[in-house]
């Protein structure tokens, strides 16, 4: 990956927040769109080569595994 294109550090977004704003009453909201779109953007950049993106995968999977975690303790603590 060139030194110009490193990944930017995703953080999922307050997910209670980001199901509240949508004006469609739907299950499917993703905090972690930011970093789904950029993994896309640099599939597209590349070819859809895998290998160049690897990076931006990663970020999208951290990402997704903090907001699931956020999800857990909220759950746990009668938050949500």
């Amino acid at each position: 990956m060139p030194d110009d294109e490193s990944p930017p550090v995703f953080t999922p977004k307050n997910y209670k927040e980001t199901f509240e704003k949508r004006t469609v009453t739907s299950q499917f909201a993703d905090p972690c769109e930011e970093a789904s779109k950029a993994s896309m953007s640099c599939l597209n950049r590349h070819d859809y080569d895998r290998d160049k993106c690897l990076d931006f995968f990663q970020a999208y999977r951290d990402c997704k595994k903090a907001w699931m975690e956020q999800r857990k303790a909220d759950r746990r603590a009668g938050k949500y």
